[in-house]
C-alpha cells in the first residue's frame, strides 16, 4: 500500500472526514482490520485565512511547498491537498517535490463527464469561484462549463464557510440559504452542482438539491485509496 500525505488543517473539519473516508475506504476494500497508511501536515488555518484574506498568496505558497516537501520526506508516495481552494498554488508544489500530487478537481471532473454532464454550478470559496485557477481547470481540461453564483450569493457561500463550517457550526438557515443559491444555478442551467469547498458536504446533503451534487472531499479521497491501492 502506497502511503498517502496529506496536507491539511484548511480547516480540520474537512480534514477529519478525509481521514475518515480514506481509513473506511480502506478497510472495506482490504479487509476488517485494514487501514491507510498516510501522514499528515495540518496547518493552524487562523494563519492560513488571515494570509488569504490579505492576499499574501507568496507566503501561502511558501508554506504550502514546504508542508509538500515535508510530506515527501516523511515517505509519502502521492500527495493530497486537502482543501479546493489552496490547489491555486498546486502547479508550483508540483515542481517542487518528485512524488505525484492528486489535484481535487480531476476526479471531481471525471466522475462528473462519466454521468453524461456538462454544465456544473460551483460553489466554494469566494477566492475558488472568482479566480481561474480552478474554474480553468474545469473548462480547459475537462471541457466543462462551470456556472458560479451572482455577487450576492457568492458572498453568502464565503461567509457561511469562514465564519460557521470551519468552526463546525452547522445551522439550519445556513442549509435554507445554500439550497435557494443551488436551486439559482439549476435555473441558469446547472445540470449538477459541484461542492467546490472541503466543508461544504458538512452542511449539504444530496437531498438540498434538484440536481446531483458531487463532493470533492469524498471523491478527492476515493481517488487517493485507488492510488494508494494500484501496484
Amino acid at each position: 500500500m502506497k502511503m498517502i500525505g496529506l496536507i491539511g488543517g484548511m480547516s480540520w473539519e474537512s480534514s477529519a472526514e478525509y481521514y475518515r473516508i480514506l481509513n473506511e475506504g480502506i478497510r472495506e476494500r482490504v479487509g476488517p482490520t485494514a487501514s491507510a497508511q498516510c501522514v499528515m501536515w495540518s496547518f493552524n488555518f487562523a494563519e492560513i485565512e488571515d494570509l488569504q484574506h490579505r492576499g499574501d498568496w507568496a507566503t501561502l505558497t511558501t508554506r504550502m511547498v514546504d508542508a509538500a516537501r515535508r510530506l515527501e520526506a516523511a515517505g509519502a508516495d502521492v500527495l493530497l491537498i486537502c482543501t479546493n481552494t489552496m490547489h491555486r498554488m498546486a502547479a508550483t508544489i508540483e515542481d517542487a517535490v518528485a512524488v505525484p500530487l492528486l489535484h481535487i478537481a480531476d476526479p471531481t471532473a471525471e466522475r462528473i463527464k462519466a454521468a453524461g454532464i456538462k454544465t456544473v454550478g460551483l460553489l466554494g470559496t469566494a477566492f475558488t469561484m472568482e479566480h481561474a485557477f480552478y474554474k480553468g481547470r474545469l473548462a480547459e481540461q475537462h471541457g466543462l462549463d462551470v456556472i458560479v453564483p451572482n455577487d450576492e450569493d457568492r458572498a453568502t457561500v464565503h461567509r457561511i464557510i469562514y465564519e460557521e463550517l470551519v468552526a463546525g457550526r452547522i445551522l439550519p438557515a445556513s442549509r435554507d440559504a445554500y439550497r435557494a443559491i443551488i436551486a439559482r444555478l439549476v435555473e441558469a442551467g446547472a445540470e449538477a452542482v459541484i461542492l467546490g469547498c472541503t466543508e461544504i458536504m458538512l452542511l449539504v446533503k444530496p437531498e438540498d438539491s434538484a440536481v446531483p451534487i458531487f463532493d470533492t472531499t469524498a471523491l478527492h479521497a476515493a481517488a487517493a485509496i485507488e492510488v494508494a491501492l494500484a501496484g
